[in-house]
């Protein structure tokens, strides 16, 4: 019995809500509505915060309740997870507003729920480099903010993610080999290409390993008049790579294609 009355007073509870909710959403009192966009917001009801705030941002224009209804505005749907449209209204918050009193957190706010929403490496980067490049926004108009570390962390972190994919792209060009065409001069400069655009990424090494495995594979199926050429471009990789690591993970295998290639390359060349 006490668990039908308390889901009787749930279920009064909830359409009496409902019926305060939709009689907001007819009136025509915009002020009325926009502190009941504030009451549901700040109850986390986010979903009708956004819905009432959608009509008010525009018939506020110009007023006193512009700036702020905008920002509440990028923030519900930043509270629903729908970052890639919280993140347009964080970025139509501070062009409109430049030197607004929600600026700073619009700017990081931008960048860090496209972090959020960054897809894994196999799939499209595109929202990963509009993350970094709202967070390097971030950083130039906010140096010594209490959020620039992290917001360099963050960034650190997304960059280390596309060069996972370069990484990915570079091992699959590799272990296609002479499949329908020279997939091993593609791995190269994959590999080299990330080595530019990622200098100090923890994957350095693998892409350095690639490298040399990559070019000691070209010479082995190279025609004649290109051998003694691609022995040299493996010699010059295992010095790069014993430069850098000369207690790696791949010595043995980076001394072996070395050693092969070395004996190979005749004085005539």
């Amino acid at each position: 019995m006490k668990k039908v009355v308390f889901l009787l007073m749930m279920m009064t509870v909830l359409l009496s809500s409902c019926g305060e909710y939709n009689k907001i959403l007819k009136s025509t009192d915009y002020e009325l509505k926009y502190s009941y966009a504030k009451k549901y917001f700040n109850a986390k009801q986010y979903s009708k915060s956004a819905t009432l705030l959608d009509e008010l941002v525009t018939i506020f224009k110009g007023t006193a309740y512009a700036e702020e209804s905008l920002y509440l505005l990028a923030q519900s749907y930043y509270g629903q997870k729908d970052y890639q449209t919280a993140s347009q209204y964080f970025e139509t918050y501070y062009t409109t507003y430049p030197k607004g009193e929600f600026t700073e957190l619009s700017r990081f706010y931008s960048g860090y729920g496209l972090y959020l929403d960054s897809p894994d490496p196999r799939l499209d980067q595109s929202q990963t480099y509009k993350a970094i490049e709202q967070l390097q926004l971030y950083l130039e108009y906010y140096p010594q903010s209490e959020r620039a570390e992290e917001a360099q962390n963050i960034m650190f972190e997304l960059q280390e993610k596309l060069a996972y994919k370069e990484l990915m792209a570079t091992r699959l060009y590799f272990n296609l080999g002479t499949y329908m065409g020279n997939n091993f001069q593609s791995c190269v400069i994959t590999a080299q290409n990330a080595l530019k655009n990622y200098p100090y990424s923890k994957y350095r090494e693998e892409f350095m390993f690639l490298i040399i495995r990559a070019k000691y594979e070209l010479a082995l199926v190279s025609v004649e008049e290109k051998l003694q050429g691609r022995y040299r471009d493996v010699v010059d990789e295992y010095y790069n790579y014993m430069n850098e690591y000369p207690e790696g993970n791949y010595v043995k295998q980076v001394t072996k294609f070395y050693d092969y290639a070395s004996k190979r390359i005749t004085d005539a060349y």
